[in-house]
């Protein structure tokens, strides 16, 4: 009797390690052999706060039951967020199908400057300065969607370029806008090597002798 309860005990302290928002509750029917049959929709997001989030969609009976549901389902679809200084590491403009989110890092104190679906994802995902705009469709499913491809979409080299410049830059001095370590990345393959004094170049004069006039 003792070992379901471990399992039990175990399998709520793996989900309590996620915070669980419910993103859209809709209801949606399906005409079948004598009549409709209405059952739910539930849109959730989870995270730890930490860069590590997922999303899931379920349908039940009840929402209790599509909720269950959607939580087991965003577990499978987890991705890893990379965040520095409490932001995203670069801008990045993202479209699936009609949706298109733009996303672009912010300096400390900015605050997430988004709404709807954005702002949910920011939050769990521990992003606490972020400047985004969403543009075409409203459908808050297609939104979750595209938010989540953009996210994973960032490049580990570049990433990591970004980071070892800022904890570089911010061991000699307090970094008040993480957005200028950004600008100079320009291709991921880019090293970090220290600007060289340019040589110079000696310029050598020739002196032309003139023939004497006859």
């Amino acid at each position: 009797m003792d070992k379901p309860r471990r399992e039990k005990s175990n399998r709520d302290n793996r989900n309590s390690q996620f915070e669980e928002r419910v993103v859209e509750i809709s209801r949606v029917s399906r005409v079948v052999k004598g009549g409709r049959r209405i059952r739910f929709r539930v849109l959730i997001v989870i995270g730890d706060q930490k860069g590590k989030i997922g999303y899931g969609i379920a349908k039940g009976n009840e929402i209790a039951v599509a909720v269950k549901k959607a939580v087991a389902a965003a577990q499978k679809r987890m991705i890893d967020v990379p965040v520095i200084d409490d932001t995203i590491p670069y801008e990045i403009t993202q479209d699936l199908g009609s949706s298109r989110v733009f996303l672009k890092p912010a300096s400390q104190g900015t605050s997430v400057v988004a709404g709807g679906v954005v702002r949910v994802i920011a939050e769990l995902a521990g992003i606490k300065n972020l400047l985004s705009k969403t543009i075409g469709s409203s459908n808050k499913v297609n939104n979750v969607k595209t938010v989540f491809l953009a996210l994973s979409s960032f490049d580990p080299e570049k990433v990591e370029i970004i980071r070892k410049r800022f904890e570089k830059n911010s061991a000699v001095a307090p970094v008040t806008n993480p957005t200028e370590v950004v600008k100079d990345v320009i291709t991921p393959t880019e090293e970090l090597k220290e600007e060289k004094p340019a040589k110079k170049v000696k310029v050598s004069k020739t002196i032309k002798k003139g023939t004497p006039n006859n």
